[in-house]
């Protein structure tokens, strides 16, 4: 019926835009009442299309160093013991209960520069780099905001908070209408001297009544942005990158004694730590409740997620407590699930509320995702854009996604890591220095995300070598970076670093 509708209104209307009205009735065959009703319909039609047709707003919450397990409610519903029961995060667990959880949701690193690098650009590590130093430059290729200008000028583009260490390049060659500039840790609140190397020793935690680790003040950046941009009649797209919770531990007197009160943490973060997160949590809140008073939340879309897994240790943290990724192995830094699976959640117009995906994504995956959202044309997406867009799954649509060779790849030649996930198994590799593997281990991290006591070399052996076959030919085509190239003395600098 509405395809009918369209091409009979499409023709009156270009009858009635190229002839007077009486040769138009004299040229149409059908009756003049039939006309005139699909005149009326067509002009119903055309406010439909007007009406789902306008673009939609975007925010991307980035939060730093969060662990797929360290929210207040399960990432999925098979894992109970994946939440915190002393952690409260309640703006976080509000926006899951809205939209839709990714149970199987990935940082493209286990490092916040290259995983900002990577969804900045769509690209994997092994393409745009691994590190906080990479050759690859982000202005010299398409990147969010680009993207979205691309396929509609109208949009303004805004990035608040932490842009990463050693990016290159700067928000506005990037494309950013406005932004907080080259910022990095210290900018959050990092000091410059933090014991030693690992940064492990020293205050457990600082107290700063106003504004601890910026998240105040960059959530009100990013609302006054979104209220201009609204009142000027501008679609926006804003990420909104908090320090939090990046070392170091910093919070309020007010918000330390509520979790003196609570008692011990179960994890092994501290009462401080907790108490970070809580302040965190009220700045996604404050988002949610923006979104809603500027009566947005019909076109406008929020996705959540986090630059890494979980640091292994916190400042403070009683190591006789369970670890602070449990029940994931490894954290920060590793490529093992603790320290590449993190929070990662949608919601926005023709999401429903409550749903979970269960297919893998990355952080690589929002570029073309968002704009898929805003109607781009796909056939204008440059070659190295590795992510895919994910707007099936969005729509409930799992049929419709499908991936090129259907994997993940990450790549840390520099830590001698790589991995490549597929819908159930996990294939890791250790890599000697000369580019040969050191040990190969599979996983099935569909039904056991741990990835402990399960490695299923000898019973799947097909399986782990056609993935590492998909690895090393994906490797060789982005002519990735492997262990035999890489300075020992620059690999040391790296580690310094974080």
């Amino acid at each position: 019926m509405f395809s009918f509708l369209e091409r009979a209104t499409r023709q009156g209307f270009a009858l009635l835009a190229s002839q007077n009205v009486k040769s138009v009735f004299c040229k149409c065959s059908m009756p003049i009442a039939m006309l005139g009703l699909i005149v009326l319909a067509g002009h119903s039609f055309q406010q439909t299309i007007v009406q789902a047709g306008e673009s939609p707003n975007i925010i991307l919450i980035l939060t730093d160093d969060q662990g797929w397990s360290q929210l207040s409610k399960t990432m999925d519903p098979k894992v109970k013991e994946a939440q915190s029961d002393y952690l409260e995060t309640p703006n976080m667990t509000r926006l899951a209960d809205e939209g839709m959880r990714f149970v199987s949701g990935y940082s493209p690193a286990p490092l916040c520069t290259p995983t900002r690098r990577c969804i900045l650009c769509g690209t994997t590590t092994a393409r745009s780099g691994g590190e906080f130093k990479s050759d690859w430059v982000p202005a010299d290729h398409w990147t969010i905001p680009k993207a979205l200008k691309s396929a509609n000028p109208n949009y303004r583009c805004a990035h608040f908070g932490k842009w990463g260490e050693q990016m290159i390049s700067t928000p506005e060659e990037c494309g950013y209408d406005s932004s907080d500039g080259e910022t990095g840790n210290i900018t959050g609140g990092m000091p410059k001297t933090f014991g030693d190397k690992n940064h492990n020793t020293g205050p457990p935690h600082y107290i700063v009544d106003e504004d601890p680790k910026l998240t105040n003040s960059v959530t009100s950046r990013a609302i006054d942005f979104m209220k201009e941009s609204h009142h000027a009649d501008h679609p926006f797209y804003v990420q909104v990158s908090y320090y939090a919770q990046h070392l170091s531990v910093v919070t309020t007197k007010k918000m330390l004694a509520k979790y003196k009160k609570k008692g011990q943490p179960d994890r092994q973060y501290t009462q401080a730590w907790a108490a970070m997160m809580e302040e965190l949590d009220n700045g996604v809140g404050a988002l949610l409740d923006a979104v809603r008073t500027m009566n947005l939340s019909d076109n406008t879309y929020i996705f959540f997620t986090a630059d890494n897994g979980g640091r292994g240790t916190v400042p403070g943290g009683d190591e006789e407590l369970a670890p602070t990724n449990l029940p994931l192995t490894g954290a920060k830094h590793s490529l093992y699930e603790g320290g590449i699976r993190v929070p990662f959640i949608a919601r926005g117009p023709g999401i429903q509320p409550g749903s979970i995906s269960r297919t893998p994504v990355a952080g690589y995956d929002f570029l073309p995702t968002f704009y898929d959202l805003i109607g781009g044309d796909k056939a204008a997406i440059p070659q190295d854009v590795d992510g895919v867009s994910f707007l099936p799954l969005l729509r409930g649509r799992d049929d419709a996604f499908e991936r090129p060779q259907g994997m993940l790849f990450f790549h840390r030649p520099q830590r001698l890591y790589s991995a490549v996930r597929n819908d159930q198994y996990k294939l890791f590799i250790h890599w000697l220095r000369n580019g040969k593997p050191r040990s190969v281990s599979l996983f099935d991290v569909r039904a056991n995300p741990t990835e402990e006591g399960h490695d299923l070399m000898k019973e799947r052996p097909e399986i782990a070598e056609s993935m590492q076959e998909s690895l090393m030919s994906y490797l060789e085509s982005v002519d990735a970076e492997m262990p035999q190239k890489i300075d020992p003395k620059q690999q040391k600098r790296n580690r310094k670093k974080n």
